[in-house]
């Protein structure tokens, strides 16, 4: 492991606090998948089990942002132990519901309280860094970077994991499993006191949430964009790979996506950047637009292959200074907050993403919906333009205050 990351995980407490956010948030790649497997084998409709899923992503857009400004003002463990151990009982009802043959309507309920009760546990560490690290901007690069790259290899091993699982072993396996990842991790996670930020109340006079901070406003839209961006491309992968006559390669394809961005996520991590974070963010917004037009014009699944591996060299670089950006310019009684609304947004978008990027397949092919993540990602760029004085401001202003 590169020295700047052998030097942060060396940070006293913080190996305990990653292993467990890992296990904690593996279930948010596992969850949509385990229900559209739980759901369609019990009822054999794949549109009741779009639609169930859609009410649990729904659902955790509105309370993960909610928890997560609670998670502030009162301290993590106090919120986080009834949160989880809501959140599992009602994926275990959703289980129970399914395989007892309830009526379908039964499940909505169900999913959406499962989806109130779900913790954005990316949100919580990385506001758990900037707590331990924030006296050294530098470190907290780092480690913005470092779970970037975990980020990826949850997105990469989760979907394996609940297939297997839910195909192989019993179709609730793997929501089963996604449930146990969320009880075992997020506990283990609250139980580290040690790292936890102190609680801090509203200030006195200061009314509203995090929409209240323009920058706020411009970096939310850019990450539900980036979010329809990596929906898109995760449909539109699968497709390509089927017409090509490999859909067994799927994996393989999206995984080579999701190594350009962990690549990129390491590369950029162990480099000290002088450049400041608001014309990093538009680089990176202006490199992923331009890594997504060659695998429009690409026809052959092998170069399809190496085509994306550099288009997803540009997500890392774009990602972690956004996150950073929130933490330059959120206040801290509301950092957390501000780290799992842009987190929700991602989980928004890539929703929206994927059902319009089906849609585009079943009417146009495969190869026509890889325009869906292009146009996202130009419209990410194009508002990430507009607000980019907005952005500027904001962080030259806030590093006045902490100077």
């Amino acid at each position: 492991m590169p020295g700047p990351y052998r030097e942060l995980l060396s940070v006293p407490g913080a190996r305990p606090f990653v292993a467990a956010g890992f296990v904690g948030r593996m279930s948010m790649s596992m969850v949509g998948i385990g229900i559209v497997l739980l759901v369609s084998a019990v009822t054999g409709s794949y549109g009741i089990a779009g639609s169930v899923t859609a009410t649990l992503s729904l659902s955790y857009a509105v309370g993960a942002p909610l928890s997560a400004r609670y998670a502030d003002r009162y301290g993590q463990r106090r919120v986080l132990v009834p949160l989880v151990l809501a959140n599992v009982a009602s994926f275990t009802v959703v289980i129970v519901f399914a395989l007892a043959g309830m009526p379908a309507w039964t499940l909505f309920p169900a999913a959406a309280a499962a989806g109130l009760t779900q913790v954005s546990l990316g949100a919580w560490v990385r506001a758990r860094w900037s707590h331990l690290l924030r006296d050294s901007p530098t470190r907290l690069h780092t480690a913005f970077s470092f779970e970037s790259v975990v980020d990826e290899g949850i997105f990469v091993t989760g979907p394996l994991v609940v297939t297997a699982l839910a195909t192989g072993v019993h179709p609730a396996a793997g929501i089963g499993a996604a449930a146990a990842c969320t009880l075992v991790g997020c506990l283990a996670f609250a139980a580290q006191r040690g790292t936890e930020p102190p609680p801090r109340p509203r200030l006195p006079g200061v009314r509203g949430g995090v929409f209240r901070n323009p920058g706020v406003v411009v970096i939310t839209p850019v990450f539900l964009a980036l979010g329809m961006v990596f929906g898109a491309i995760d449909v539109s992968g699968v497709a390509f790979a089927q017409e090509q006559g490999h859909k067994a390669l799927a994996g393989v394809l999206l995984g080579c996506y999701a190594l350009g961005s962990g690549a990129a996520a390491l590369w950029y991590g162990a480099r000290h950047w002088r450049r400041p974070l608001a014309r990093r963010f538009l680089a990176g917004l202006g490199l992923l637009t331009a890594g997504l037009v060659p695998p429009v014009l690409v026809g052959k699944l092998w170069l399809m292959m190496a085509v994306v591996f550099f288009s997803g060299l540009a997500i890392s670089p774009t990602i972690i200074p956004g996150y950073g950006l929130v933490e330059r310019l959120v206040p801290q009684h509301q950092l957390t907050e501000g780290l799992a609304l842009v987190s929700t947004s991602v989980g928004v978008g890539v929703a929206a993403g994927s059902s319009l990027a089906g849609r585009v397949v079943d009417a146009y092919g495969a190869h026509a919906a890889f325009l869906v993540p292009l146009g996202s990602a130009v419209a990410a760029a194009l508002v990430g333009l507009a607000g980019s004085r907005t952005l500027s401001k904001r962080e030259l202003s806030s590093r006045s205050i902490a100077e």
